[in-house]
């Protein structure tokens, strides 16, 4: 698992809250941080850092990572006021640069000791089997057609780590709409209701992350949080996953009735 996602931190939560956010996470051994320099126009990047610094966290204890596109290494390096981060993603493809160049750029940032590794989000299958990087991709109950049939071949003839992001659908996969979804195109959804959570004891939005961790080819699940009671109900979510069988994926199968058909491998 982990924090934070989208504009939460250095958007519409304040530093504080930010602050016992992440307190919350890494007491709860959680050690990834996930930000991006276009995240609140790189203010979550600064409050990150500066929550590192307030609990003197030991900074070979984390893996912090962010995302670049189009902009300088050494400017998200003052951001976040690191000498390195553990791993940085080149945010979106950029078809102007030819892929052996973005591949070089992004090996440089490693050969000078700014990133551990590097990896991919929102790429198609082809330019990742090309630069033959780990990936972040959207990946939800009601998303699922690209990262388990257009990767697929990724995972076994590549070994494509996938992190996942928007594992909630912006709140769609929660109880948080049930009374209906507000008019916004980003939750242009039909609101969708499990009762299989209620069977299992647990919220649905801890159903939907649990879901989300038990596809095997999923490495880490990125959630946001806007306080530290979602940070410890999203951790939930890890201990609820192993208890996901396969007569209750095929029962979320059927009510979902979106399940790509089956890869044929190529040997």
């Amino acid at each position: 698992m982990a924090t934070p996602r989208w504009l939460t931190y250095g958007g519409h939560v304040d530093r504080e809250g930010a602050f016992a956010c992440m307190k919350a996470a890494y007491d709860s051994d959680v050690n990834f941080f996930d930000c991006a320099e276009v995240y609140a126009e790189g203010e979550s990047e600064r409050v990150m850092g500066e929550a590192i610094k307030k609990f003197g966290w030991k900074r070979n204890d984390l893996v912090i990572a962010t995302k670049l596109h189009r902009r300088t290494a050494n400017s998200d390096k003052k951001i976040n006021n690191l000498s390195y981060v553990g791993l940085v993603f080149a945010h979106r493809p950029d078809r102007r640069t030819p892929m052996e160049e973005a591949v070089r750029a992004f090996n440089h940032l490693i050969n000078t000791g700014k990133a551990l590794c590097w990896g991919t989000s929102e790429w198609s299958p082809d330019e990742i089997a090309q630069a033959w990087s780990g990936h972040q991709a959207r990946y939800n109950m009601l998303e699922c057609h690209k990262v388990e049939h257009d990767f697929a071949h990724l995972y076994r003839e590549h070994g494509l780590g996938l992190t996942a992001f928007s594992s909630l659908r912006q709140g769609i996969l929660t109880v948080k709409y049930k009374n209906g979804i507000p008019e916004d195109p980003r939750l242009a959804q039909t609101k969708v209701e499990f009762p299989i959570a209620e069977k299992l004891g647990v919220k649905q939005s801890v159903l939907t992350l649990a879901w989300v961790l038990a596809n095997p080819n999923v490495s880490s699940a990125i959630t946001g949080a806007s306080s530290p009671e979602q940070i410890y109900e999203n951790i939930e979510a890890i201990a609820v996953y192993k208890r996901l069988t396969p007569g209750i994926l095929s029962e979320i199968d059927e009510i979902l009735n979106n399940k790509p058909p089956v890869v044929v491998p190529r040997f």
